[in-house]
């Protein structure tokens, strides 16, 4: 399996594959080889900074004499008029990265700035908020840091690091018992370790995961908020508990407030707003 700086790598030389393809021809034709500048981030949006880190990776993949100054770093609160970075190195080299590190900053802070709206949301209960694997095909990683940077939790990165029993599995594994077991069997014969979770639909799915049990995790799905507090009564802290399906930033405390451990919220990274800056010569 890939790491994570493999795969951000992997990323990165194929989204200038995809931008510069043979040639900038623009930036060829009228910028001089040897030309040296500066350029500056400019932050156009009061938010949360993520990217920062990435953005390095981008300018130094691409060319490793540029040189980056960090103002303010991923995490940082930021506000209309800051400047996050200086960058100095070839002109052609500015001009040339700009656009990828803005989409990747962009982004990312704009995942950061959202998952931070749901934490304050939460604060003072002992709820967090999850994100899901609802993200862009190939960003999932800078995803994932980003939520991260912006104070929420990852629930898992991907198929591979996480037993997640969803509905579908359930329906096609004939039952909640059938699926608990068959997922042991598995686990045991592959030597693997890892945390398993299932979902329930109605408080009769409930009763059978916890009398199953050999579960870490239950996740209530598309529960109201009067069932969900009674779900978490019923399951009395035996089990790790998530809310999930429906749940919006006007309703998720109401749901915090039935004492859930995790809320997942797919909004942080299916819908999101990129956070506006640009990449100015100064």
């Amino acid at each position: 399996m890939l790491s994570v700086d493999e795969l951000e790598d992997r990323l990165i030389d194929l989204s200038f594959a995809e931008d510069i393809g043979d040639g900038d021809h623009t930036t060829l034709c009228c910028i001089p080889e040897d030309a040296m500048g500066k350029s500056h981030l400019l932050i156009k949006e009061d938010g949360i900074l993520a990217g920062v880190e990435v953005a390095k990776k981008v300018f130094a993949r691409f060319d490793p004499d540029m040189q980056v100054q960090v103002l303010m770093g991923d995490g940082s609160r930021v506000k209309k008029g800051d400047i996050a970075m200086i960058v100095s190195g070839r002109v052609r080299s500015l001009l040339q990265t700009e656009r990828l590190m803005l989409n990747i900053m962009q982004r990312m802070s704009g995942i950061a700035t959202m998952t931070d709206r749901y934490v304050q949301r939460l604060k003072g209960t002992k709820t967090r908020v999850l994100d899901t694997r609802k993200t862009t095909p190939g960003m999932r990683m800078l995803e994932k840091q980003a939520v991260k940077i912006g104070g929420g939790v990852n629930h898992r990165i991907g198929l591979f690091d996480m037993i997640l029993l969803k509905d579908n599995h359930v329906d096609f594994a004939g039952g909640i018992a059938n699926a608990i077991n068959r997922c042991h069997e598995y686990l045991k014969a592959k030597g693997l370790d890892l945390k398993i979770e299932i979902e329930v639909r109605s408080f009769d799915e409930l009763q059978q995961a916890m009398d199953c049990g050999g579960i870490d995790r239950i996740m209530l799905d598309n529960f109201s908020v009067e069932n969900t507090r009674k779900a978490v009564e019923m399951i009395g802290g035996r089990f790790e508990t998530e809310s999930s399906g429906g749940i919006t930033f006007d309703t998720i405390r109401d749901y915090a407030e039935c004492g859930v451990d995790y809320v997942s919220v797919g909004a942080l990274t299916h819908s999101v707003k990129g956070l506006d800056m640009s990449f100015k010569a100064c």
